[in-house]
């Protein structure tokens, strides 16, 4: 089956893929996460416009940027009839997380940041995946090294389900003409050097020709600038098969 979806939906344009999908598994429950990014406004107008029965959802995990929250807010009000279900920290966890290492921690170790990453994002999203046949993901192989050689499905054994990157191939310089040419509501940070926006403490804007995702997590070795949200098999590398 997965082969098989591969095989029909890769040489399909990105503005078509997750109508197929959605054609090829009718009955299918399918979700796309959104963090009011280029890409995600993308597949956000693409399944307001197509009229895809999609549903939409985001991690607010407390420490969102303002003009994140405008985002959402603009986003919601362009399509009304789309509704976007918010999943927020865990009350306690997060309370003993900040207890344990405080509100800042985070900075201190590549521990402390995983375990802020995981009360934040991780633990919300396997809420939100829970009963999920499908997860639509705005991923792309410009990213990092590690979804370089994404392929445009795969399964994702952590949380039982398929995932889908229909933006996979687009290149970097394709994203704001679309968003300007259908008028798209975008994150104005975007205007500021934040070609990658997470939570605030966490991401800073780049210098022009710096790599887009070298404003995340700065402090740390770049070769393992993941929060934990994709996974294969429990690791963030892939290795090329013959």
């Amino acid at each position: 089956m997965l082969d098989q979806l591969i095989a029909t939906l890769t040489p399909l344009t990105f503005h078509n893929r997750m109508k197929a999908l959605c054609d090829l598994m009718p009955n299918a429950h399918s979700v796309c996460s959104t963090s009011f990014s280029y890409e995600d406004q993308i597949l956000t107008y693409l399944i307001a416009d197509q009229n895809l029965p999609i549903t939409l959802f985001t991690l607010d995990t407390g420490r969102l940027f303002e003009e994140t929250y405008a985002t959402w807010h603009a986003t919601q009000q362009a399509y009304p009839h789309l509704r976007i279900t918010s999943y927020a920290p865990d009350a306690e966890a997060l309370t003993t997380m900040i207890a344990d290492q405080g509100v800042n921690g985070f900075y201190e170790g590549k521990e402390q940041r995983l375990r802020c990453c995981h009360v934040r994002k991780v633990e919300p999203l396997k809420r939100a995946l829970d009963g999920v046949d499908v997860w639509i993901s705005g991923l792309r192989h410009a990213h990092s090294s590690f979804r370089h050689d994404l392929p445009m499905l795969e399964m994702d054994a952590t949380h039982g389900v398929i995932k889908c990157y229909p933006l996979l191939d687009m290149e970097d310089d394709a994203l704001r003409p679309f968003i300007d040419a259908h008028k798209v509501p975008y994150n104005a940070l975007h205007d500021r050097g934040f070609p990658s926006i997470g939570c605030a403490p966490c991401t800073r804007a780049v210098a022009l020709g710096d790599h887009p995702r070298s404003g995340r997590w700065w402090w740390e070795d770049e070769s393992e600038q993941e929060c934990g949200l994709h996974r294969v098999d429990g690791k963030l590398m892939r290795v090329k098969k013959d």
